[in-house]
This record gives C-alpha cells, structure tokens and sequence, in this order.
C-alpha cells in the first residue's frame, strides 16, 4: 500500500514538471515565435490568434469535451491524469511571461520543440498524456480501426496550412520543424508506436496472466519455454498492446515478478481479433 502510494506521489509529481516544461516551450519559444505546437496545444495557439483569450484558457475549454469522452471511451485513471496535466499545464501558461530568449526563429522552433516534446515524453512514461489529440485519436482508432497516426498526420496538417495562411509560408516550415524535433525528442523518451508487443517470460505465468487481465483489457498468448542456461521451465506471455496501457502494463509486472524478462517490441501490423475495449 505504501508503495503504491508513494508511486502515485511520484507520478503527481512527473505529471506538474511535465506541464511545466510544456507551459515554458510554448511561452518563451513557440508563441513569441508563432511557431505552433502539434495537437492540441497548437489548436489553442491558433484559436488564440483570433479569439481575445490566451492559450492557456483555449488548451482548457478544448479539453473539457476531450475528458468526458475520455472518462466514458478509455478509462478513468489515463483520463484523470490526463486532464490534471492539462489543467497544471494552463495554470503555468497563465502565470508564466510570454518572452522570447531569441529572436531567431528557427532557434525558437527547435528549443520550443525540444522542450515541450521532453514535457510530453515524461508525462507519457508515467501513464497520462497532455490529453486533447491523444484520447481523441484513440477513440477514433477504435472506432475506425484506422491508425492513431492517421489522426495525428490530419491535425497536424490542418495546423501547418492554416499557420501559413495565418501567417506566411516559412511560418509554416518553422512550424514543420517544431514537430519533426518534437516527435523525435517523443520517440527517445518514450514511444510514438501506436501498437506494442511485450513478450514476457515468466515463472510466475498464471499469476502473471490473472493480473495482466484485471489491470489491461488484452488478449494474452501462452508460450512454453526453457531457459537456455538454466533449464527451467518457463512461460512466454505474449500480448499486444497500445502505448497507453505500456505503463500499467510494466507496474503489474514489476509487482507481481520483478525477476521476469520483458521484451517490448514495435507492432507494425496485426492480422485478426485485436480487442478495441
């Protein structure tokens, strides 16, 4: 019980520095820039463009419908989460300075991009996202069966152009760049990956597999094994899963069998049942 209670402190806490980080990209590099942020974020910079209220307050009102359906469509922990950071993320907005550290702008775009890709990332490694675009794009992904990065690939354009028009053309590469270095910086924190395997072998396998199944709604395939040294009889639970549940994924295994050996690989395709609940 302490440990998890001290795992959820930890969590609060990588959840404020996150939304820190993401408030500072946006409000020394990006918006004195007009460089735009993928998602959301940049959504609300550019409804904050023409609508007399700050980003900060837009990233908030954008989110609300984004959590209810959130709560009612994925889960309610990702969700909460989720929403908390956005809600620490517009408190920082708020009260931070918009000022600018240079005047050039394509330093802005790759420190502002690298910035809020590290607020992103950690926020991601712990188990809840800067919400807007990632729950949205999970629901369409089920609903569709279509992939989340479809989704990503559509806002983003949609940010792009209008920042070109809004703007001019070159605004519109800064901002290219902004997301190329963000998804980049996303990709060596965490992962962008919309499906994962994770093969874990285990002595603990019923154990394991009872657990897996109270904390992620997935399919597991049971695999005999021996351990090439030892010889001992093993299992190789197989299971393929979204990036959101990779965090509760590695909790329940490192609660139940620290000792397993868990292989994480990038699914590039599935053929067949793959459970959207």
């Amino acid at each position: 019980m302490r440990s998890r209670t001290l795992q959820e402190v930890q969590k609060i806490i990588v959840i404020v520095v996150g939304a820190l980080f993401l408030a500072a990209g946006l409000n020394f590099f990006l918006i004195p820039a007009n460089v735009f942020a993928s998602g959301f974020t940049g959504v609300a910079q550019l409804l904050a463009t023409v609508i007399p209220l700050s980003t900060g307050i837009m990233l908030f009102i954008l989110n609300i419908p984004v959590a209810i359906l959130g709560w009612l469509k994925i889960g309610k922990s990702f969700t909460v989460y989720s929403f908390v950071n956005v809600v620490l993320t517009t408190f920082f907005l708020e009260i931070l300075p918009v000022w600018a550290f240079s005047p050039d702008i394509l330093l802005n775009a790759v420190f502002g991009g690298v910035i809020l890709a590290f607020g992103a990332g950690i926020t991601l490694k712990w188990g809840a996202s800067s919400g807007g675009l990632d729950i949205i794009a999970l629901i369409l992904s089920r609903v569709s069966d279509r992939p989340v990065g479809v989704y990503f690939l559509i806002l983003n354009s949609i940010i792009v152009i209008t920042a070109g028009l809004l703007f001019d053309p070159e605004q519109a590469l800064y901002t290219l760049v902004a997301l190329y270095v963000s998804s980049r910086v996303i990709d060596a924190i965490y992962t962008r990956h919309v499906k994962l395997t994770a093969m874990i072998v285990t002595k603990q396998a019923e154990v394991l597999r009872e657990a897996i199944h109270e904390r992620v709604t997935r399919g597991i395939t049971r695999i005999p094994a021996k351990g090439g040294y030892t010889y001992e009889d093993k299992e190789i639970l197989m299971i393929v899963i979204t990036r959101y549940e990779l965090y509760e994924l590695k909790k329940v295994i490192q609660e139940i069998d620290p000792n397993a050996f868990t292989n994480i690989v990038e699914t590039a395709g599935i053929f067949g049942f793959f459970r959207k609940e």
